[in-house]
């Protein structure tokens, strides 16, 4: 079964849709909860789904190293291996390609990986990481890519992106139509021509869909911005669109009133685990002792297991004894608050009303910081933001 796209509604640039997949149904904007191995750390299948959750990202070089592709699909695929019923987005290890700089040698045909496990020898190339991807019977696969560090010449960001785009001509030769769909990926750094070329580029190969790779590595946000308005809006309008690695709420929502419709960052679990949460005022530091008496719940307009049950009082309590069950509250309530702030997105474009919400997040009036909150900076570390 092919995937399907079409558009319910626009505000703008912005865009209401719905991507039909071989597993479901995702409503767009989306936002895909990061599950490296197949699952969310300390959250189950069934708890992903009742926190709202319609689509899941794996990553296609952790499961190579382990278990191994073929145990994947003698078990049946990574949706029966995983147990997760829903869509499964797979990155394709372009990332690794960056953030593994000193395990991997990039040639013309690929990229060689040791692991970082125990140093073995992994090879993926456009049309293995194609194959690998249908054998596991992902609802979207992602081509192999290069993604560039940061600061980088624009030269070398010319000579990367010629790279990409020949293995994405590789991949699309080699992709046999299933059972989802396949992306292509545009890389070009912060270099406007680069970009502009690149969108143009792949979108004549005919992908499924198109993602924005390369982003939150490091260049300033200014930059980071600037590549998402120059970007989105030269895909093409029929097919969804995927903003890859960010980020934090108010990213998304620029992204998202610049044309993209799909989303995953680790950010929310990982700052769970850390005793960082977001809440609809502000972000909070659980672990501060002002917490230690508030009897308050984490946010009162949210229905995750935390806020209905758990006083700030308690999760503060449990994060200063280090009891496990903290970060399983913890980040159940990130990936909620994500979830449910992606659905007010969504409605918002419904009604038209994206605009208002935009300008009230940039003069701050949409999260106003109280005296109990303290927000958390953005990392200066962007792994923090694109791994699991």
């Amino acid at each position: 079964m092919p995937l399907t796209f079409e558009i319910l509604a626009t505000d703008g640039e912005a865009r209401r849709g719905r991507l039909i997949t071989p597993h479901g149904v995702v409503e767009t904007p989306a936002f895909m909860p990061v599950g490296t191995l197949g699952a969310v750390k300390g959250v189950t299948p069934q708890e992903l789904e009742a926190a709202g959750a319609s689509i899941l990202l794996s990553n296609l070089y952790h499961l190579a190293l382990r278990p191994g592709i073929d145990t994947v699909e003698r078990l049946g695929g990574l949706h029966a291996f995983a147990g997760w019923r829903r869509p499964i987005l797979t990155d394709s290890g372009g990332f690794q390609v960056w953030s593994l700089g000193g395990l991997r040698t990039v040639d013309v045909d690929g990229v060689t990986f040791r692991s970082h496990l125990d140093g073995s020898a992994l090879r993926f190339t456009p049309e293995g990481v194609v194959s690998l991807q249908e054998r596991m019977g992902v609802d979207v696969a992602m081509v192999l890519d290069e993604c560039t560090t940061w600061p980088v010449e624009r030269a070398a960001a010319a000579a990367s992106w010629e790279r990409t785009l020949e293995w994405a001509r590789r991949a699309r030769a080699a992709w046999q139509g299933g059972p989802g769909g396949l992306f292509g990926i545009v890389q070009g750094s912060v270099y406007p021509d680069l970009r502009e070329r690149a969108a143009r580029e792949v979108a004549a190969l005919d992908f499924d869909g198109y993602a924005i790779g390369g982003v939150a590595v490091g260049e300033p946000l200014a930059e980071r911005r600037a590549v998402v308005e120059w970007t989105a809006p030269a895909l093409p309008a029929d097919r969804p669109r995927y903003l890859m690695g960010v980020g934090y709420p108010a990213d998304i929502l620029h992204a998202v009133a610049s044309g993209v419709d799909l989303f995953d960052c680790v950010l929310p679990a990982r700052n769970a685990r850390h005793g960082v949460l977001f809440t609809r005022r502000g972000t909070l530091k659980i672990k501060n002792a002002r917490f230690k008496d508030d009897p308050l719940p984490l946010d009162e307009e949210c229905g995750c297991p935390a806020c209905a049950r758990t006083s700030r009082a308690f999760l503060h309590h449990l994060f200063r004894c280090g009891e496990l069950t903290a970060a399983v509250l913890a980040t159940l309530h990130n990936v909620r608050y994500y979830l449910d702030f992606m659905a007010e997105i969504r409605q918002a474009i419904g009604l038209g009303a994206l605009t208002d919400r935009l300008a009230r997040r940039t003069t701050g009036e949409d999260s106003p910081e109280g005296p109990d909150l303290e927000v958390l900076p953005v990392s200066s570390d962007p792994r923090e933001q694109r791994s699991n």
